[in-house]
């Protein structure tokens, strides 16, 4: 059998069982193979005589651009055939700045079939970052658009410059790749251990580490990942996500064309709940996948007036708070899905199409991994560290931190893959969620799960979002705190404080219950994340007694009777 029929087998397979957890599971296992292009064993044979719709950009004024399955494989040859004219041969590194644009996708293909390693980077940026990821990333190429190539002035380096859009002085204009030729003929072969993606990551707690991926981890991982939206041939899907980070390659790249569906792209100036459910409304999106934070905005909206067409509704990135997911099924009866995984890896945890949903939980093990939840000596338990078995030869993990051996072998130490995140796992399989390692903490010697807290924080009707971190205390050593951003509408008042204390602490247990509050926007990554790290910091540094604005303790209010 060759790579590309084992990789379509296991693609059919795993849509077969789409709704047949059990089965997926016990059945399915990793295509193996030596030699493997995604873009020409797959999309590309795909693509032939397919005059189906695999890309569809809408802008906010309602100017839209759609390209056949056909017609981006013609068009990613000719983007090949030019940039191999620039000079990009394969294993250079690519630098692809851009939003979400039709040239995206035309040079993520082209850049694939050449062999050539990317370097999705943020439009967000700033030039200190992109001097970083330069340097450390060996950067030959930048590809950008006209309003960011001033970005790059001054910054040193040797290498090539391409814009798409206007002409802009001193780079390479896109434009001449429309007079390449269609046909592509690679030069030799890509084995499917080359190297593909190199990704930095979002940096919630320390520099950003260089994350390292081949033609294998992520277009063959990602059947995991297309099993876990539950995307089946001829879906429109949409991932609301912003180009640079590994989200958007998981659920706007691999996945849907896995499975052979549209890519679906709504573009905003600025980003609002209505205006993403008049989308909805508007064009027939089947399946939606956007982040925790995006489903919290969505939930301040009156959601049961939307007329929508979707199947499948699914949240990654951070876990997904009850509150959320109860609150879209009562608008729209659909079983909002948690999934889990990260930039080093595809979904490795995830609440499958048609199986049974647990509060909290973000799911069951999926088709191809096998994870254990270890404690600090690295021996099993009910809460631990979600680690992957490297002896199970997971193909969707990274080969590891570009440039640091001594980070990988942490990371990978005693036979694991440490993911950092700490999570319980219940007797059906089912596992929840607790935090990040970092970011547990103990207050009067009880272990305090940060998500749990903030959970119960969002269903009070003010709060938008949430962050709970440990404070210094006298007496307990720490105690929980919240950061609390407010929904529109809503004032920072004492009374609130009060008000939204009493509220968490009728649901919570006393040692858990949350002593301080203080009203304020969430200091995030620029993919979205919050960064609890500033928070923590903010409190490690502050002065005994002293109060920071818009700050409340539990003191402050008189004790129920």
């Amino acid at each position: 059998m060759t790579a590309a029929s084992s990789f379509q087998a296991a693609r059919e397979f795993l849509l077969q069982h789409r709704t047949a957890y059990a089965e997926a599971v016990a059945g399915f296992t990793w295509p193996r193979a030596e030699i493997f292009n995604w873009a020409l064993d797959h999309f590309d044979p795909y693509a032939q005589h397919n005059e189906r719709c695999a890309l569809w950009v809408v802008e906010e004024g309602g100017q839209e651009a759609k390209l056949t399955f056909q017609e981006l494989s013609a068009r990613s040859n000719q983007v090949a055939n030019f940039l191999d004219g620039m000079g990009v041969a394969r294993g250079d590194r690519i630098l692809l700045m851009l939003g979400n644009e039709v040239a995206l996708w035309e040079l993520m293909l082209a850049a694939m079939k050449l062999g050539a390693v990317v370097i999705p980077a943020s439009t967000l940026l700033t030039p200190m970052d992109l001097a970083d990821r330069l340097e450390r990333g060996r950067v030959r190429h930048v590809i950008t658009g006209p309003e960011y190539t001033g970005k790059f002035a001054g910054l040193a380096g040797d290498y090539t410059r391409l814009c798409v859009g206007a002409p802009t002085p001193g780079w390479v204009d896109y434009a001449q790749s429309r007079v390449a030729p269609e046909t592509f003929l690679p030069k030799g072969t890509t084995r499917a251990s080359d190297p593909l993606l190199l990704y930095f990551t979002s940096g919630t707690t320390a520099k950003p580490k260089l994350v390292l991926h081949t033609h294998e981890s992520y277009p063959i991982g990602h059947l995991s990942t297309m099993y876990w939206i539950g995307l089946t041939e001829g879906d429109v899907h949409w991932n609301i996500s912003s180009p640079g980070w590994a989200k958007h390659a998981w659920s706007c790249l691999f996945a849907p064309w896995i499975a052979g569906a549209t890519v679906f792209i709504f573009n905003y100036a600025r980003f609002s709940a209505k205006q993403v459910l008049g989308a909805l409304e508007s064009y027939p999106v089947t399946t939606l996948c956007a982040p925790p934070t995006v489903w919290r905005m969505l939930i301040q909206e009156p959601l049961e007036k939307t007329r929508h067409h979707l199947r499948e509704v699914v949240g990654a990135g951070e876990p997904l708070n009850p509150e959320v997911i109860a609150r879209v099924h009562e608008a729209w009866g659909l079983q909002l899905r948690d999934g889990y995984g990260q930039t080093e890896t595809t979904a490795q945890v995830g609440n499958a199409p048609g199986q049974k949903v647990k509060p909290g939980s973000m799911g069951r093990v999926l088709p191809g991994y096998r994870i254990l939840l270890l404690d600090a000596n690295d021996e099993p338990a009910e809460e631990g560290e979600i680690c992957i078995d490297l002896a199970a030869s997971p193909l969707s993990l990274m080969t590891g931190y570009d440039g640091d051996p001594n980070k990988t072998a942490d990371a990978m130490r005693h036979g694991f893959y440490h993911t950092g995140d700490v999570a319980s796992q219940d007797a059906e399989g089912y596992i929840t969620y607790v935090g990040r390692a970092d970011d547990v903490f103990k207050a009067s010697d009880y272990r305090i799960s940060p998500f749990e807290l903030e959970s119960v924080l969002i269903e009070h009707p003010a709060v938008a979002e949430a962050a709970v971190v440990p404070s210094p205390d006298p007496v307990r050593l720490a105690t929980p705190k919240a950061y609390v951003t407010l929904a529109a509408g809503q004032k920072p008042s004492r009374e609130l404080a009060g008000d939204i204390m009493a509220f968490a602490r009728g649901r919570l247990a006393p040692y858990k219950r949350i002593r301080r509050i203080e009203f304020s926007d969430l200091p995030k990554t620029i993919s979205g994340k919050i960064r609890r790290v500033e928070l923590r910091q903010r409190e490690t540094g502050r002065v005994q007694d002293a109060r920071f604005a818009e700050e409340y303790f539990e003191e402050d209010f008189p004790a129920p009777e």
